[in-house]
């Protein structure tokens, strides 16, 4: 690409007089994608621009109201553009599509995911925090302790290919290194390739899943067939020569087993806690062990949880909250729907109390389909002083809206439900601490948190959980009007 010199004088304006097929790049969208507006109101999405750049684009779709392209030529260049870390990130043919921001400095990604977040809680639910948090920040580089890298044998090529898909495609990325992953996990990809090229299951492993805690990397190898005995000594070779731990999978997700027993834990600490959490590969565990051990310590300071107050955890998982508001607060009450999760989390609880003889708060831990929630099993859970809140991408509007309807139930409000059985004598939590990886659902729930479950939003700020990619993790705190 090429930056014209001449055009350093330009105004940053969009409504600029520009050259005919200029594009002023206004800001970014939460693709990362470049937004501009052709003269005559047009939206143009521009691939690989980044604001107040001037740029030509080669429009690749084109849609009544929008157009989409992708950068050609920087005119005027961002001050905040910088050299992206990895050979295998950019526009071209076979790029990585891993990460999407590489071209942008790490310190605007966050103002870009903060503006993303601010926008949705404003546009979508006309909320406004009282407070801006301070954002999350960790390593910009090596972070990525869980990763899914699709494998595939290219006959043309001769060799196997391992990592993430191409940039739109369904091909696999021919990639050397991954400077998101661990160093030492980058440097097995090659050496990874060329092991699963030996296999005789070459074309029947189609995937492999890194799950890393803090010292046991796990792989779990997708297999459609079983391993030939020559197979399984290949991968028992390689993993006593590079200190990882192999996990088979041939079917499902609960066919996960080790490919010989014993040997290390896999496992995290929550070191500010005394916690350990020991988990499964195919568990749900945060990508970002970094951000998780501060985001953890400040949703804990956020929801303040004292030792006579009793706490729920909705969503809970593992326990990655509970066990910690176990330190803090008087009792808690950790909810799932997983079975499977919930009966790991109950093991946490038990190895956790053993290991911190027996210090931990009275905790139980319980299986329900939260997507399902109504006012009468809100109330049947009995009255929690805080509550922290962290779920899935499809959010909390099914709890939400129960405590929305018991709030509205106990006004008197028209067209509201009648109170359930207990409802005149349930209170609602004091402080809501809730945690989001999907920043429009997060906005959806605080519009019925805030304008009919009678709370503020006294904070809010993001948490930058994948640098480099447009994906947008946050925190929220509501606290009950007087």
């Amino acid at each position: 690409m090429s930056q014209d010199n001449s055009t350093q004088d330009l105004a940053a304006s969009p409504s600029a007089s520009l050259p005919e097929g200029w594009l002023a790049i206004e800001s970014l969208d939460i693709e990362a994608q470049g937004i501009a507006h052709r003269p005559d109101g047009k939206v143009v999405f521009v691939e690989g621009a980044l604001p107040f750049e001037i740029v030509s684009a080669q429009v690749h779709r084109r849609k009544n109201n929008w157009e989409a392209a992708t950068v050609t030529d920087i005119h005027r260049e961002s001050p905040q553009r910088v050299r992206p870390g990895c050979p295998h990130f950019g526009l071209h043919a076979g790029a990585c599509g891993g990460c999407k921001m590489q071209h942008l400095h790490p310190a605007a990604q966050v103002a870009v995911k903060q503006r993303v977040l601010e926008d949705n809680l404003w546009h979508l639910a006309k909320v406004k925090a009282e407070t801006l948090l301070r954002p999350i920040e960790g390593p910009t580089w090596g972070y990525r302790y869980r990763a899914r890298l699709s494998v595939r044998h290219v006959h043309k090529k001769g060799e196997v290919l391992i990592g993430f898909h191409e940039r739109k495609s369904r091909y696999v990325a021919d990639m050397a290194v991954c400077h998101v992953l661990p160093p030492h996990v980058s440097a097995l990809l090659v050496l990874l390739r060329a092991l699963i090229f030996s296999m005789d299951a070459r074309e029947t492993c189609p995937q492999i899943e890194l799950a890393a805690g803090d010292e046991v990397t796990a792989l779990v190898l997708r297999h459609l067939e079983p391993l030939s005995e020559d197979d399984q000594a290949r991968l028992r070779g390689f993993a006593q020569q590079h200190g990882v731990q192999w996990w088979l999978q041939p079917k499902g997700p609960d066919t996960v087993h080790l490919l010989d027993e014993g040997g290390p834990q896999l496992a995290y600490r929550l070191p500010e806690f005394g916690i350990t959490m020991p988990f499964k590969p195919t568990d749900f565990t945060q990508v970002n062990p970094h951000i998780n051990r501060v985001l953890v310590a400040r949703a804990l300071r956020l929801l303040e949880a004292r030792p006579n107050e009793r706490v729920i955890d909705w969503f809970c998982g593992l326990g990655n909250f509970t066990l910690p508001i176990a330190t803090m607060a008087g009792e808690v009450l950790g909810i799932e729907g997983s079975e499977a999760l919930v009966a790991r989390s109950r093991q946490n609880l038990q190895y956790n109390q053993q290991r911190q003889g027996g210090r931990l708060a009275p905790t139980q831990f319980v299986a329900r389909n939260l997507f399902e929630m109504t006012p009468e099993l809100l109330v049947a859970d009995g009255v929690a002083d805080r509550w922290l809140v962290d779920p899935p991408r499809e959010g909390a509007f099914a709890l939400v809206k129960a405590l929305a309807d018991l709030h509205q139930s106990r006004l008197g409000a028209e067209g509201a439900p009648p109170l359930p059985t207990g409802g005149e004598a349930w209170v609602p939590p004091r402080r809501i601490v809730y945690v989001s990886c999907n920043p429009a659902t997060l906005a959806r729930d605080a519009g019925l948190l805030v304008h009919q479950a009678g709370y503020r939003c006294v904070a809010a700020g993001v948490v930058n959980m994948f640098p480099h990619t447009a994906h947008v993790e946050s925190i929220a705190v509501f606290e009950r009007a007087a």
